[in-house]
């Protein structure tokens, strides 16, 4: 077999888990303790992966690495508020539910289940709120950042509002590649 046989089966395999996903978006502004991000706005695609097949959190990974999302890492989300200023992130749920807040303390609270996907723009606050059914995600970073931990702390800024002001745009959307959604929210 040839590495081009292996290539259209991974591609086949990456292809038959995505689904059209339900779209939305809020713009999440800085509320003095969280930068959030007021240009790029939290994007979360519910429904977006069909993920019946064996070895789920691969395929989360293997699909955003194939879309220049990389350094995956597999768990949950930490139960208290914390931000990236160096880096975007996506979450992908293989397994489960949880109830997370995004934005900070009057940020928004989603309810995020097995097959959703969440982008969070660098600087975007986050925090699971309580979760089960075995809760897990893949998350990933675009291709050349690396992610800091930052948590709403006095001495935090402006360092890291320079940092989130300077973090690239991400090439490809993470999961639809480079004609998904995120080209239209975030004007890649």
């Amino acid at each position: 077999m040839n590495n081009k046989s292996i290539d259209n089966r991974q591609t086949d395999r990456l292809q038959s888990a995505i689904l059209s996903a339900q779209v939305t978006h809020r713009r999440l502004k800085d509320d003095g303790t969280f930068p959030n991000n007021g240009k790029l706005p939290l994007l979360i695609f519910q429904k977006a992966l069909s993920l019946s097949q064996k070895n789920p959190a691969t395929i989360v990974a293997d699909l955003f690495e194939s879309n220049g999302w990389n350094g995956s890492w597999r768990n949950g989300i930490y139960g208290f508020h914390h931000y990236h200023s160096r880096a975007h992130e996506v979450l992908g749920v293989y397994s489960g539910y949880a109830k997370v807040q995004l934005g900070g303390e009057n940020g928004i609270i989603q309810t995020i289940r097995c097959g959703d996907v969440v982008i969070i723009p660098a600087g975007v606050a986050h925090k699971n709120l309580g979760d089960g059914d075995n809760f897990r995600v893949v998350g990933a970073y675009p291709s050349g950042q690396s992610p800091d931990m930052c948590y709403g702390k006095t001495g935090e800024r402006p360092w890291a509002d320079g940092h989130i002001a300077r973090a690239s745009l991400p090439p490809k959307d993470p999961v639809y590649g480079a004609s998904g959604p995120l080209k239209a929210h975030w004007r890649i």
